[in-house]
């Protein structure tokens, strides 16, 4: 008799417990020996064990007996949980029937909480709501109970109770997933259709490729076909994770898998993509979208040797990740490198520190910036994502700029502190809501430049950590946005150029400026850091020239002999200031993204 199936994902905020919680599922279910337990074991990155973060999707297939005796097979679709995944984890989702909402007792229903849960209820899942952490002794139960009935709108009396850590009541979790959660529905003898909710690089096998089996059956030799890159291949093997790769000889309706087709770029299998058998003209299933790159930055070699080395490291990362993007870039001031799209700030520095750690890189990053839409007087429409682009003031119409919904969840004490830090990024308040006693939403529309750079870190200092943030892109706005760029002895440095708001750029110029002088080492003359939009300065500071006394050697005498040994070195100091050339440190470049 065969088993019932359980799809289902954890989804929970950052650091509520879901890796945990995932970890002891494995345990008692015997998926994995007591040899090999470790924590966050479907965390397979040192990074993500580091940062406690999931980047990856993950699906596991576990066999579970009930209490009654019968047999059943869980497919655990462990999801990442930061915003800057939005897609991925809308896409694993989707291949699932069920959902554990995992909420810590002791902090209550934060921002990505909601968020995750929104795409759950879009993507028509049954919720199972759960406390974790509840052997803390801050755990509030009654009240966090309370705060899901209000906030998410899901009944959480019987809620289970367990705590992920030592294992308390996990067991019971397990009896409620196989009375609660529906198994799949789906017909194996329809034609087939299949969801890829993630694909990777495999250096042996090519790509390997992540699936829900909605309808029909795919076995090794079948010839599929890519809905929508129209993109034909062979499997050559499917199988599941137990964790470790089982091989098996078909999946079918309702299954959770990989599938390996000699596929050769992770591109040609995109996640969120439709799978058929080639030749029956599969019909989609919904919710595709290419994902695009919403931040850019320029990654130099500090060495430029190391170019190459930088080259072949970003085209072994885009492997295993579709959403990163590069072309090759050129700075007058950092020489030879490339400038890379991301999906936010996170998924930037995770893709700076692997090319630092597993790459064995010297890297300089310049400041984030985001892509405008800049209008010409022709009526031309321009995508500039680097501010050396930039067209020409005077050929400018009008730019526009990409805007965030945000929402903050916050203890009611630091709302004045938020609404604060929100006011002076430009945002609109558009919405203030009291969840619950002491626990505030607040909405706001914020331009995403001036996301980017420190304002979440800005959000958990005043907040003390207590403050979350999540967000959906809006619609971009017109905006009065002049570029400023930064001169070093009158000679421009590409690479600090910024885009900022015309109400902002005399400031920010003046900071950058006072920066650059802290920085920038002296030189043997007078060194001019100056700040300009278009022709017109509007900031300026002067590094003083490091000076040897000449006249240390005229023990008295005439005044015209110190004179003229004075004007000698003045004559020489303008002479080396014509062919001196100021070396920026890679601290410089650092700077423009503390300018506040």
């Amino acid at each position: 008799m065969q088993p019932e199936v359980r799809n289902f994902s954890i989804i929970a905020h950052i650091d509520h417990g879901k890796s945990t919680l995932a970890d002891r599922i494995l345990e008692l279910t015997g998926a994995i020996t007591e040899r090999e337990r470790q924590d966050q074991l479907l965390d397979k990155m040192d990074l993500e064990r580091e940062r406690g973060i999931t980047i990856k999707a993950q699906a596991v297939r576990l066999g579970y007996k009930s209490k009654d005796g019968k047999d059943y097979l869980f497919n655990l679709i462990d999801t990442p949980g930061h915003v800057d995944f939005n897609y991925e984890v809308s896409r694993a989702l989707a291949a699932c029937d069920g959902a554990i909402l995992v909420v810590d007792a002791a902090q209550g229903v934060e921002a990505q909480t909601l968020a995750n849960v929104y795409l759950a209820v879009d993507n028509d899942l049954s919720i199972l709501p759960v406390l974790n952490k509840i052997d803390l002794p801050s755990a509030e139960p009654d009240r966090v109970k309370a705060e899901i009935e209000d906030v998410v709108g899901i009944p959480a009396a019987d809620a289970v109770e367990v705590s992920a850590k030592s294992g308390l009541n996990v067991d019971d979790l397990l009896e409620r997933i196989v009375n609660e959660l529906p198994p799949p529905d789906g017909d194996r003898s329809a034609p087939l259709r299949a969801l890829i909710f993630d694909s990777w690089f495999d250096a042996y096998r090519g790509v390997v490729i992540l699936v829900r089996v909605v309808d029909g059956v795919i076995r090794p030799k079948d010839k599929i076909e890519m809905v929508h890159s129209r993109k034909s291949f062979e499997v050559q093997e499917v199988g599941c994770f137990g964790p470790h790769p089982t091989r098996l000889n078909k999946l079918e309706a309702g299954d959770v898998g990989f599938v390996i087709a000699n596929i050769k770029e992770v591109s040609d299998a995109k996640v969120g993509d439709t799978i058929g058998l080639a030749g029956e003209s599969a019909e989609a299933l919904p919710g595709f979208k290419d994902v695009k790159p919403v931040v850019f930055a320029g990654i130099f070699p500090v060495d430029t040797v190391e170019y190459e080395q930088l080259k072949e490291a970003l085209g072994k990362l885009a492997l295993n990740d579709a959403a990163l993007d590069f072309e090759p870039e050129t700075s007058q001031a950092l020489g030879f490198g490339f400038r890379c799209g991301f999906l936010g700030l996170l998924h930037m520095e995770i893709i700076q520190e692997r090319l630092e750690r597993e790459f064995n890189l010297d890297l300089i990053t310049t400041a984030p910036t985001v892509v405008y839409r800049v209008v010409t007087k022709d009526g031309e429409s321009h995508r500039v994502d680097n501010p050396s682009l930039l067209p020409d003031r005077t050929e400018i119409d009008s730019i526009f700029e990409p805007q965030i919904h945000a929402s903050i969840h916050t203890p009611e004490e630091h709302v004045g502190a938020i609404i604060s830090l929100c006011e002076s990024r430009r945002g609109v308040q558009r919405n203030l809501n009291y969840l619950t006693k002491g626990r505030v939403v607040v909405e706001y529309q914020l331009p995403l430049a001036e996301v980017v750079f420190d304002f979440f870190d800005k959000l958990k200092t005043m907040t003390k950590g207590y403050a979350s943030l999540d967000y959906d892109m809006a619609e971009e706005s017109p905006s009065k946005l002049v570029k400023v760029d930064v001169l070093v002895n009158g000679d421009p440095v590409d690479a600090l150029s910024i885009i900022v708001h015309a109400d902002h750029a005399q400031s920010r110029g003046r900071i950058l400026c006072e920066k650059m002088r802290k920085i920038i080492p002296r030189q043997q003359y007078k060194v001019a850091i100056q700040a300009a939009i278009g022709g017109k300065i509007i900031a300026r500071e002067t590094i003083s020239a490091l000076r040897k006394d000449v006249t240390a050697k005229c023990y008295g005498g005439d005044i015209t002999r110190k004179k003229k040994l004075l004007e000698k070195q003045k004559k020489g100091k303008r002479r080396m200031r014509q062919i001196g050339k100021v070396d920026i440190p890679q601290d410089a470049f650092l700077a423009v993204l503390q300018v506040d």
